[in-house]
């Protein structure tokens, strides 16, 4: 089965590779037959001779041709393909759960039921999407992890193992051995050369993404609804409190530095205390959280056709969606945030979180001391004297029995339709609040809150508000990137109102 409608056009790929443009890094990897390494577009080694150049939709894809990864260019640092990794796709679904480690512990066949699709039809999609089946793409992801962690990090080998996914060193080893035709302990660089590993268990690591990115509008969303102690905003940063009561960490993500005014498209991770066994995961709900993966051209290629829509993404092109660290909470601020404004929502919710949300003791970390209460908490929480009306209280606990029943949840291989389905099916929680959640606990690039009175003002342009079908109907073209059209329409009446983006007007059914 051939991958190459997965792959830009040839010539496309072929400028791209010469010219070292950054837009596609990514989105294909360049093969050389002669020296049997693969690359990514933005490599800044020699150009090959076109001859010697094949091109792939994916490092899975090279590595099962029998390529191996570039120690220069790096292609564990290039960001994902988000049109194969996001939406309801079923390769996009298997994708997310197989990030999420779910081939590490069941078997393709257990993928293919978990998406209601039979095996061969799963292998077949990845292979005409991705060029490699589906043990393949996981096998690749965590040995490329695995290449990351040993280079930008002093983590001893076996806890690089775990961080990978592997059960055992021997199976690691004999893994990383057959792909990349050297052990582990050879890629790793002396010490004077690593990231140093304080007495916190802290690691550094480089996360990419396509330009451009707008980290500035990013932060300017997240800060204005920082719940204290739990995460804080500054200038340049975003951090926050992860882990359990057991086991507490932090992060810090921030613009990786830039040497000598040369861009590099990627932010800085800074991990404190996080266990092994968590990095992968945690690195993907960053990932999530920060839209790293989004392809910018193609979100434009679409949204732009429409009159309204163009001047937006003319002068902010690297806007992305701002998901959240965790479902039950962005869930929980929802409700709270029902038709009050952002402040007062923030206000109300940190009363909450301190009340109910488990004290911990951070070295280094400032201002963060804080967890969100989890489900089996907020079940049966006293939420009364907290500013909240009884429906508010009723819905916050219903969303937490919803949640520890297995009702509703934040499954990646559910479809849009499906999520919102089981949303709404709680009390309190209407199609805007479902939607909502889509966008922001999944980072659902089509999410769509219609019934949002603010989005149906910005989206004519004129000041006249459309109707929740008039809006439907005009955003049909916009699909499958809807949830990129109401950040940026969110934005422009935020900043044309000079307050934060919010939802104070939207409609939710009780």
């Amino acid at each position: 089965m051939s991958s190459v409608a997965a792959l830009p056009d040839p010539h496309v790929c072929e400028r791209a590779r010469l010219s070292r443009d950054p837009r596609f890094d990514g989105l294909f990897f360049t093969a050389v037959r002669s020296t049997g390494i693969y690359c990514r577009p933005v490599c800044p080694a020699p150009p090959p001779l076109p001859a010697n150049v094949a091109y792939y939709p994916s490092a899975a894809a090279a590595e099962a041709a029998g390529f191996r990864p570039c120690l220069r260019c790096r292609p564990e640092l290039a960001p994902e393909d988000g049109a194969w990794r996001r939406g309801d796709a079923v390769v996009a679904r298997a994708l997310s759960l197989i990030d999420q480690g779910f081939l590490a512990e069941h078997p393709v066949a257990a993928l293919a039921e978990r998406l209601a699709v039979g095996e061969r039809q799963l292998r077949r999609l990845f292979v005409q999407r991705l060029g490699a089946a589906p043990l393949g793409v996981h096998v690749t992801r965590r040995l490329l992890f695995a290449k990351q962690l040993l280079t930008e990090t002093a983590l001893p080998i076996t806890e690089v193992a775990l961080a990978a996914g592997f059960g055992s060193l021997r199976r690691f080893n004999s893994a990383f051995q057959e792909a990349y035709r050297m052990a582990p302990r050879e890629l790793r660089r002396s010490l004077q050369e690593q990231q140093a590993v304080s007495a916190d268990r802290s690691l550094v690591l480089r996360l990419g993404y396509r330009p451009p990115y707008d980290f500035a509008a990013m932060l300017d969303f997240l800060r204005g609804r920082a719940l204290p102690g739990v995460e804080r905003v500054d200038g340049q940063s975003y951090a926050r409190v992860v882990g359990d009561a057991d086991a507490p960490a932090w992060l810090r993500v921030s613009p990786w530095p830039s040497p000598r005014g040369r861009p590099v498209h990627a932010l800085r991770l800074e991990l404190h205390g996080v266990a092994p066994a968590k990095l992968a995961d945690t690195v993907q709900r960053v990932r999530r959280m920060f839209d790293l993966d989004a392809d910018p051209n193609a979100i434009a290629a679409v949204l732009s056709a429409d009159t309204r829509l163009r001047p937006l993404l003319e002068r902010r092109p690297g806007l992305r969606l701002p998901s959240g660290w965790e479902g039950l909470e962005i869930a929980v601020r929802a409700v709270i945030g029902q038709q009050v404004s952002v402040a007062a929502a923030r206000t109300l919710t940190s009363r909450l979180v301190q009340r109910h949300g488990p004290g911990v003791a951070l070295d280094g970390a400032p201002g963060l001391d804080r967890l969100f209460p989890d489900a089996s908490t907020l079940a049966d929480a006293d939420l009364d004297g907290l500013g909240l009306t009884g429906a508010r209280i009723a819905t916050v606990r219903a969303i937490a029995r919803g949640v520890l029943d297995g009702r509703v949840g934040f499954g990646v291989e559910q479809t849009l339709e499906a999520f919102a389905a089981a949303w709404c099916a709680l009390p309190g929680i209407g199609p805007w609040t479902a939607q909502y959640l889509a966008l922001r606990a999944l980072g659902h690039p089509d999410a769509f809150p219609a019934e949002d009175l603010v989005l149906q003002k910005a989206a004519s342009g004129d000041g006249a508000r459309l109707s929740t079908r008039q809006l439907r109907e005009r955003a049909e073209a916009w699909r499958p990137w809807r949830g990129y059209a109401v950040i940026h329409l969110w934005r422009e009446a935020a900043l044309a109102a000079a307050v934060a983006p919010s939802h104070i007007e939207a409609e939710v059914t009780p």
